[in-house]
């Protein structure tokens, strides 16, 4: 009976050392690792495609299709961990740039109400969330990944390239030469900056200022 008993009760001891030597990890240390840029296009390009379906004949004017891709690109970003950074040197960096991709248009074309004032906070608000979304996944998320690979001049064309294409089913192939030159501006800004918050800054507000001068 002794013996019996001692095997019985060896069961639980023996599980309970067994199972001290199982580490599990807490469920926020289960990650997928870093995003690949492969898989990155892969997600953007799916994404320009579900707003050019979405928009349909409406293009660049739907605010369905806008808020979809914008949304679909800010989960990516946030799931990327690409976090906002602002301070005073970086809000002075975005606003010249800015300042400096607006210059042209405005010498050419001057000040002018071109779309009814009225309706410029809603599409401000629309075009804030847009714009700041592009540039989070753009020279934040793909960026970074790119830089990881390839360094920063390969992140800079990779992330270029991807915003002239994406404006393509909106505007056309002639708009590729001046949107691949914006994008480049956008990704310098990124290097000069350290952060995707001022090209953010600049891209948000050359928009704006679009309403006025386009």
């Amino acid at each position: 009976m002794t013996a019996g008993t001692r095997d019985f009760d060896s069961g639980p001891t023996m599980i309970s050392a067994l199972s001290r030597r199982v580490v599990v990890a807490p469920p926020w240390k289960w990650s997928m690792g870093p995003a690949t840029p492969a898989g990155l296009l892969v997600a953007f390009a799916g994404a320009v495609v579900v707003r050019t379906a979405i928009a349909g004949p409406a293009g660049a004017r739907s605010v369905a299709g806008s808020l979809t891709f914008a949304t679909v690109l800010a989960l990516v970003a946030v799931g990327c961990r690409a976090r906002p950074e602002v301070s005073v040197r970086i809000l002075a960096t975005g606003v010249g740039v800015a300042a400096l991709l607006a210059l042209p248009a405005l010498l050419h074309l001057g000040i002018r109400a071109s779309l009814p004032v009225g309706d410029f906070p809603a599409w401000a608000v629309l075009t804030t969330f847009v714009a700041g979304a592009e540039e989070a996944f753009l020279r934040g998320a793909l960026f970074d990944a790119v830089h990881r690979r390839s360094g920063a001049d390969a992140a800079v064309v990779v992330a270029a390239v991807a915003f002239a294409a994406l404006h393509v089913p909106l505007y056309g192939w002639h708009a590729v030469p001046l949107d691949l030159a914006v994008g480049l501006v956008l990704g310098a800004t990124r290097l000069v900056a350290g952060t995707w918050t001022a090209p953010a800054i600049a891209h948000i507000g050359a928009d704006l200022a679009g309403w006025w001068v386009l």
